[in-house]
């Protein structure tokens, strides 16, 4: 075994520049730093940004506990922890890298102020500029005093107005943004990255919601975009009561417990308002975003998923699965530095393919069931729906009382009216419909109710029914069985009285 030792650290810029493209977002990368915040309990975390005329920059402020001068400095390591050390529960990091690397992902230039109760304000800086200027000087980082803060007038004046009065607290300032503003064309503007921060609170609203929300047993997180208070997205729909809560079950892996609870939004017609059905849609709809949503500490780390376990289907994309997991299995799902990313191993997939199979029947039977629903009424329909050799078609339905009196009374014209029925029927465009019905933004165009031409309609189909040899008392039972009179009891008698 050789016995000469040679030391050969990196380079530090070299290695900095890779660590900055381990493919973290602007929104992933915020979210990183509030996992920090929300790991020093803070009640309360700030994001405030500005355009800056084509300098921008962006502040995440916490009042959290702050951290003393070694404890910074500690912090402001690299790999200041080992993801394989043990860790509280309420622990969002991992890896000790989270606060660099996110930062220098969207900057050249990560400033931190940081106090703590009972102790002096200390600052830190690492600025990536000056570390491939002198390299002799590697992995040296800058303190800063309340002097050097005051040297900054953007960071100077979130200092007096976040931290400089208060007990405790941490700012975290990205300056000289060069990755983001890399994110834009020639045409960079001020509306360009408000996109960008808008993105970045859809993002959080979506990742923090459980903390926003302050469900039971969590302490309730406020965060804001510029003063703009933070609106949880909550995926499973609370507030809509006909949602279905399945059974919740629970497993352990390697000792540890894993949650899995299902939910089944309700079909469109049970909303109170179409705005409703859309905001639970979410931003990539209600097709994309059916699945598992998996949480670390009730933080979101993998939103609609199915793990390639099952493909993304319409008549399951209102199953959406919440699976909770502990910190203490990060390396068994492989959780990423960026904690955006993470892989069930083999015995969860097993549990989690069984657990799919009932989900995914209730998730149909929202849509079979109402078409089962509509059948077993006993009402006569305008269109009827055939099943031949496992294909699906919807045929104009001859028994119905105005089709039938229309064919009886054709005479000569009849076999000219069963070739136009016959056309209506194989023309049906279903690709049209089916992309139209598939999609989260189509409105089906439903015709207010028209008391006049309902009744007139009614009466038409009053005659027929008569001509089918029905008595006169049983009309009004046919009626009401009848589309489309059967959706319109109301005029029902109107149309006795004209028949009198």
């Amino acid at each position: 075994m050789p016995q000469k030792e040679i030391s050969l650290p990196p380079d530090s810029s070299a290695l900095i520049e890779g660590l900055r493209s381990i493919g973290y977002t602007l929104e992933t990368a915020i979210a990183d730093i509030i996992d920090n915040s929300i790991t020093a309990r803070a009640k309360n975390i700030s994001i405030r940004f500005s355009w800056g005329n084509g300098s921008p920059w962006i502040a995440i402020i916490d009042d959290g506990v702050g951290m003393t001068s070694k404890e910074l400095r500690n912090n402001m390591r690299f790999g200041c922890k080992n993801p394989r050390d043990k860790r509280n529960k309420d622990d969002l990091g991992r890896f000790g890298l989270g606060m660099k690397t996110a930062s220098f992902s969207q900057c050249k230039r990560m400033t931190v102020i940081s106090k703590k109760a009972k102790s002096k304000v200390s600052g830190c800086e690492w600025d990536l500029d000056r570390i491939s200027k002198n390299p002799e000087r590697s992995w040296n980082a800058f303190l800063l005093d309340e002097a050097d803060i005051k040297k900054s007038k953007s960071l100077s004046s979130i200092f007096n107005d976040e931290l400089e009065n208060k007990d405790s607290g941490t700012i975290i300032y990205w300056s000289n943004m060069d990755v983001t503003m890399s994110d834009m064309d020639s045409g960079a503007s001020e509306k360009a990255f408000s996109g960008l921060m808008d993105n970045a609170r859809k993002h959080i609203e979506s990742v923090f919601h459980r903390f926003l929300q302050g469900e039971a047993g969590l302490k309730k997180t406020a965060i804001d975009f510029n003063r703009t208070p933070l609106i949880p997205f909550y995926p499973f729909g609370p507030d809509i009561p006909s949602r279905q809560v399945l059974p919740k079950e629970e497993f352990k892996i390697q000792g540890k417990k894993i949650s899995i609870q299902p939910y089944i939004l309700p079909h469109q017609s049970k909303y109170e308002s179409h705005q409703d059905y859309e905001n639970y849609a979410g931003q990539d709809g209600y097709l994309q975003n059916q699945g598992f949503y998996v949480y670390r500490g009730k933080r979101l780390i993998i939103p609609s998923t199915w793990f390639r376990l099952l493909p993304k289907k319409e008549l399951t994309k209102l199953v959406r699965i919440r699976v909770d997991i502990p910190n203490s299995l990060d390396s068994l799902w492989q959780i990423d530095v960026k904690k955006s990313q993470a892989a069930p191993p083999e015995a969860v997939k097993s549990k989690l393919k069984q657990f799919i199979s009932r989900c995914e029947v209730g998730g149909k039977r929202v849509y079979t069931a109402r078409a089962t629903k509509i059948r077993n009424r006993g009402i006569t329909p305008v269109w009827r729906r055939e099943a031949v050799n496992k294909a699906i078609r919807y045929v104009l339905n001859e028994e119905h009382p105005l089709n039938k009196k229309i064919l009886d009374e054709s005479g000569k014209a009849k076999e000219t009216l069963l070739a136009y029925l016959n056309l209506i029927n194989e023309t049906f465009p279903y690709d049209s419909f089916y992309a139209d019905a598939a999609s989260d933004e189509t409105v089906f165009a439903v015709n207010e109710p028209d008391e006049i031409k309902m009744t007139e309609l009614g009466v038409e189909i009053a005659h027929a029914l008569l001509n089918c040899e029905i008595p006169k008392n049983k009309i009004e039972e046919h009626l009401k069985k009848t589309e489309p009179i059967s959706s319109y009891p109301e005029v029902i008698n109107k149309i006795l009285t004209r028949i009198k």
